[in-house]
C-alpha cells in the first residue's frame, strides 16, 4: 500500500507513541533496579511516567484510526448490510470529528487562559501548567483531520 504525506504523519505518531512508551519502560525499569540496588535513582521518573501515558495516548489516537487499528465492533459490522455500515461509518466518523473538534478548542481555551494566569506545575520539575497541554490540540485537530477524511471517503473495503 502506498503511504503518502499524511500516512507518513500517522505512522510518525505511532512510531512517537511506540517511543515514549519504550522511554518509560527503560526509565521505570532503571528506577526499580536502582532502588533495589540502593544506587541513587533520578528523582522525577513518576512524574515522567505521568506525563508519558497522557502523551502516548494522545499520539497514538490519530494513527489507531488513520490504521483503523481503534476498538470497534466488527459484529456489528458483519450483521449490517453493506449500505447500513457505511451509514453508521460515517456517522461515527461525523462524532468523532465534532467531538474531536470541540476537545481542540478547549484545549487551546485551556492553554491560553493557563498562560495568562501564570499556573505553575511544582512537583519534581517545575515548569509553566500549559506545557502538559500542548500536545491536546494537535493530537485532537490531527484525529478531526482524520475523522473528516473517513467520512468523505467512507470504509475501506474489507
Amino acid at each position: 500500500m502506498k503511504v503518502g504525506a499524511w500516512g507518513r504523519l500517522m505512522q510518525a505518531c505511532g512510531i512517537a507513541a511506540a517511543l515514549v512508551i519504550g522511554l518509560m519502560t527503560v526509565l521505570v525499569g532503571y528506577d526499580v533496579l536502582a532502588r533495589n540496588l540502593r544506587l541513587p535513582a533520578p528523582a522525577g521518573i513518576a512524574e515522567l511516567s505521568e506525563y508519558g501515558l497522557a502523551l502516548a495516548t494522545l499520539l497514538a489516537a490519530p494513527w489507531l484510526l488513520w490504521s483503523e487499528q481503534h476498538v470497534r465492533l466488527d459484529l456489528l459490522q458483519m450483521s449490517l448490510s453493506p449500505a447500513a455500515w457505511r451509514r453508521l461509518y460515517r456517522a461515527a466518523a461525523l462524532i468523532c470529528l465534532a467531538i474531536s473538534a470541540v476537545l481542540a478548542w478547549v484545549a487551546v481555551v485551556v492553554i491560553l487562559d493557563l498562560r495568562q494566569s501564570g499556573a505553575l506545575v511544582m512537583k519534581a520539575f517545575t515548569f509553566p501548567e500549559w506545557w502538559v497541554y500542548l500536545p491536546v490540540p494537535l493530537c485532537f485537530a490531527l484525529v478531526a483531520v482524520e475523522a473528516a477524511r473517513q467520512l468523505l471517503r467512507g470504509p475501506r473495503a474489507a
